[in-house]
């Protein structure tokens, strides 16, 4: 968790809520944060349990490229900073239990 860029990602996400709310954003929506797996040995049951605790709910999706944890914080505040705390904090859990970040995204 030490090497990770929390500042670059925090301006990633920054800059693509800018782009997204050139077009108008809703107030309040679900907002899914993204991690994939570093390995087979990323613990699955210990960060959906620690998502968990601090209120996201969690699903594992398959799509084509792959398996991924989704935690979704619900009826969240829309704003850049609203998105980048709820990041942070899926973040930070998710690195301990061997995820890495990739990406969010909201459902009005």
């Amino acid at each position: 968790m030490s090497n990770h860029d929390f500042a670059a990602q925090r301006a990633a996400t920054i800059e693509t809520y800018r782009a997204l709310s050139e077009d108008g954003l809703p107030d309040i929506a679900d907002v899914d944060y993204f991690f994939v797996p570093e390995s087979d040995a990323a613990n699955w049951d210990a960060a959906v349990a620690a998502l968990h605790d601090e209120g996201y709910d969690c699903s594992e999706v398959e799509d084509e490229d792959g398996v991924y944890l989704a935690a979704t914080l619900q009826d969240h505040v829309i704003s850049a900073e609203g998105i980048w705390f709820g990041e942070e904090v899926a973040t930070r859990i998710a690195l301990r239990h061997g995820f890495t970040p990739d990406g969010w995204g909201f459902e009005g």
